[in-house]
């Protein structure tokens, strides 16, 4: 009798894989490989992360980090979300490689190849990990939910759309218009 095991992946196999413009993660130590995203979708990070990092820097809050950046959980447990906010006072996280632990704030932006894992595995990883707020943002409907994590895990803070203004519970004070995420 053949019994087949599945090998578990760590973080040192993650690093020998190539830089090859495709995303490469490690849920459960399982490897997971997306492909470059959309020019949508690098418009809504470019344009969330330059007012992220604008609203962050002002108000000496921490740091904000936009992909590829390793968060890394575990081991077996390394991911690369599209912005990531580390509040000041959780700045030994940060490393000179990668994000060591939860940050305060992570996003991901739906693609095609991605809705499904951003929506169900990595929402229950980020909620497992205690991420303390989660946005997810689908550039296609123009609109972003957001997560907060409380004690019963994540539960929806707001959802958000064209005309709405946008706030965190995290980033305390920050705001701007859904539309201007979408502006290309």
């Amino acid at each position: 009798m053949v019994v087949a095991t599945r090998v578990k992946l760590n973080y040192a196999d993650l690093q020998l894989f190539p830089n090859d413009g495709k995303r490469h993660e490690l849920i459960d130590g399982e490897h997971i490989m997306t492909p470059a995203p959309e020019t949508k979708h690098q418009d809504t990070v470019g344009n969330l992360f330059a007012l992220f990092r604008g609203f962050v820097r002002q108000n000496k809050l921490g740091r904000v980090f936009v992909a590829p950046v390793d968060v890394v959980f575990s081991e077996y447990d390394v991911i690369e979300p599209d912005i990531v906010f580390v509040s000041a006072n959780r700045k030994q996280i940060i490393t000179k490689t990668n994000i060591r632990g939860a940050p305060d704030l992570v996003v991901e932006i739906l693609s095609p190849s991605t809705k499904e894992i951003d929506r169900k595995t990595k929402f229950k990883l980020y909620e497992k990990y205690g991420v303390r707020e989660y946005w997810i943002i689908d550039p296609d409907a123009e609109t972003i939910e957001i997560y907060a994590l409380r004690a019963e895990g994540y539960v929806l803070f707001q959802k958000f759309s064209r005309g709405d203004s946008v706030r965190s519970d995290v980033l305390s004070g920050f705001a701007c218009m859904v539309d201007e995420l979408f502006e290309v």
